[in-house]
C-alpha cells in the first residue's frame, strides 16, 4: 500500500480511574470498532499498555492509549473535540493528547504505511513510534533483548516521555517516545542496549512486521505521569 501523503497521526495516552476500569477495557477490547465513524479516519488502533506505562510483559490495569491516523488537522480536530475523547477526559486520573505528522517513516504496521506531512526540524521536540508484530517462535529471544533497552530509554538524556503500547500482551508491541531534539534521539538510538537489541532484532528475524516513524509533534494538551504538556 502506498504511503498517505500529509496524514496527521493523533496519539491518546489515559490513565483510567479505578472506578472506569472496566470501561477502559472494554474499549481496548473493542478495539478499531470502538471508535465511531469519524470522517477521514484512515487507521486506527486502540492499545493497552504495560505495568505503570512501561514495557515489561506484566500490563497495566488502568494505562491505555489510541493511535488515529486522519486526511488533515480538521479531521483531526474533530476527533479531539468529540465525546469520544471527551469519555476519556470524564473517566481518567491523566489524559495527554498529541498531535504529529511524519518526517521519517519506514515499515508497516497492519499493512499500513504513514506517509510524511514534515520536514526534519532544525530544532525543538521530535517523536518516535516503534511497534513490531514478534514471531511467535521467536518470542522467547526477543523479551531477553527487550528489558536493557527499555530500561535504557526511560533514563536517556533528552527523553521527555516513553510509553510501552501493544495491541496485545507479548506479540504486538509498540513504543512512542517524546524527546527534546533530534539529537538526543540519535544519541540514545546509535549506542548501548537499544543498538544492540535493533542489530539482534535484524540477525534475528525476531519480527512478521514493523515499522519506525519519527513525527514533529505541534500540539500537546494534558497530563501524564504527573507532568504537564502543552
Amino acid at each position: 500500500m502506498a504511503p498517505e501523503p500529509g496524514v496527521v497521526v493523533v496519539v491518546g495516552l489515559a490513565d483510567i480511574a479505578a472506578a472506569s476500569r472496566l470501561w477502559g477495557y472494554a474499549r481496548f477490547l473493542g478495539g478499531r470498532f470502538a471508535l465511531p465513524r469519524f470522517p477521514g479516519l484512515r487507521f486506527a488502533k486502540m492499545l493497552g499498555s504495560g505495568h505503570e506505562g512501561g514495557f515489561g510483559l506484566r500490563p497495566s490495569g488502568s494505562r491505555h492509549g489510541f493511535l488515529c491516523v486522519f486526511d488533515g488537522d480538521d479531521e483531526a480536530d474533530r476527533l479531539l473535540q468529540s465525546g469520544f475523547v471527551g469519555a476519556y477526559r470524564a473517566r481518567s486520573r491523566e489524559l495527554l493528547t498529541v498531535k504529529l505528522r511524519a518526517y521519517s517513516s519506514r515499515g508497516e504496521w497492519s499493512g499500513h504505511r504513514i506517509g510524511l506531512g514534515a520536514s526534519v526540524p532544525a530544532d525543538g521536540p521530535i517523536a518516535t513510534l516503534t511497534r513490531a508484530s514478534i514471531r511467535w517462535s521467536r518470542a522467547r529471544a526477543f523479551w531477553r533483548k527487550a528489558p536493557p533497552a527499555e530500561q535504557s530509554l526511560e533514563q536517556a538524556s533528552g527523553c521527555l516521555l516513553a510509553v510501552g503500547l501493544g495491541e496485545a500482551p507479548v506479540f504486538r508491541q509498540a513504543t512512542f517516545s517524546l524527546w527534546d531534539s533530534v539529537e538526543s534521539m540519535d544519541r540514545y538510538a546509535r549506542g548501548g542496549a537499544h543498538l544492540e537489541a535493533i542489530r539482534a532484532a535484524h540477525s534475528g528475524g525476531f519480527f512478521s512486521e514493523s515499522m519506525f516513524v519519527r513525527f514533529v509533534p505541534y500540539e500537546l494538551r494534558g497530563v501524564w505521569k504527573g507532568r504537564t504538556f502543552g
